[in-house]
This record gives structure tokens, C-alpha cells and sequence, in this order.
């Protein structure tokens, strides 16, 4: 199964992607890892553009080959990138489970912005100005949107492993 986590910085992608994919046994596929080595990597560095989201591809399509469950994490802005994911699950033959991550309590999701801590080497987390300016498309097909400004982790954590074992198939 392919799980893809959706939503602007600060709206708990990192802290639900992490707790589903600990809680299912599952591969945490980090963007934010993947592009700031792509970055690191680079002399002199400089930014990551498309690069980041197509080695997570790859790597999503490898995983989920070997019959591994994997979560994405990532903004996944635009419905190209979201199709995309899409794409890799048919072309697998696994379920797809699509959340969006939300803060509608615009005070909150500010103060989330402010006083995150990078917990990966190297990598400037947004500002609320670069937040309030990402691009990010509105979702044109149905998704789980969990609103993080009114659940609790524990109470999106136990909607989402329910959807998961919604999904599974029979012996898996």
C-alpha cells in the first residue's frame, strides 16, 4: 500500500507520516531528506528542483515492488506531483490512500512555523512570509483531510491506521 502525505509546512505531515509508518511497520519516505542530500551533495550547493520528488518516486516504486507498505512525505503541491504517486500505485497494483494535513487555525499554524526545530543537518526551514507563499494547488479529487488544529496525533494517528487496514488486501 502507498500512503502520501499532502500539506503545507507546519501542518504535522512529518509527525502523522512518521507515527503511521511506525505504527504499520512501513517505509517513511521523507522528501525533505531526500532533497536537502540532493543539496548537500551539490558543489557549490544550490537549490533542489525536480530531482528530489523524482528519486523519491523511484524509490517509492522499488519498495512497493518488493510488497513493502510505504508513507510519503512531502508538500506534494501540485497535482502533477500528486498524480504521479498516483500513477506509481496503478502501475504497481497497490492501494493508494491520499491525506492532505491542514492547521485551520492560522495563529496555531503560524506559531508551528516559528518555533520548529530543523531535526535534519543543513536543511533552513520555511518562514511564515516562504509558507504564506508556496505554491500549493487546490486538490481537485477526494482525499482524507485531517485538520491538525482540531485532532489530536493520537485521534488523526487512529483514523488513519483504520483507513490503512480499510484498504489492505486479504492476506497482506
Amino acid at each position: 500500500m502507498l500512503i502520501v502525505f499532502a500539506g503545507l509546512p507546519a501542518t504535522g505531515k512529518t509527525t502523522l507520516s512518521r507515527g503511521l509508518a511506525r505504527a504499520l511497520g512501513a517505509i517513511h519516505l521523507r522528501i525533505d531528506s531526500i532533497e536537502q542530500a540532493i543539496a548537500a551533495a551539490r558543489v557549490p550547493a544550490a537549490p533542489v528542483g525536480v530531482e528530489g520528488y523524482a528519486a523519491a518516486y523511484a524509490v517509492a516504486e522499488d519498495n512497493l515492488r518488493l510488497g513493502l507498505t510505504l508513507v510519503s512525505d512531502c508538500v506534494n503541491p501540485l497535482g502533477l506531483t500528486r498524480d504521479h504517486w498516483l500513477d506509481i500505485g496503478k502501475r504497481v497494483g497497490v492501494p493508494v490512500i491520499e491525506v492532505e494535513t491542514v492547521c485551520s487555525d492560522r495563529v496555531k499554524h503560524q506559531r508551528r512555523v516559528e518555533s520548529r526545530q530543523s531535526d535534519i543537518a543543513g536543511l533552513t526551514l520555511p518562514n511564515w512570509q516562504a509558507v504564506l507563499a508556496h505554491e500549493y494547488e487546490p486538490w481537485s479529487r477526494d482525499r482524507l483531510v485531517i485538520d491538525t488544529a482540531r485532532q489530536t496525533v493520537a485521534q488523526a494517528l487512529s483514523t488513519l491506521t483504520a483507513l490503512a487496514a480499510s484498504k489492505r488486501r486479504p492476506g497482506s
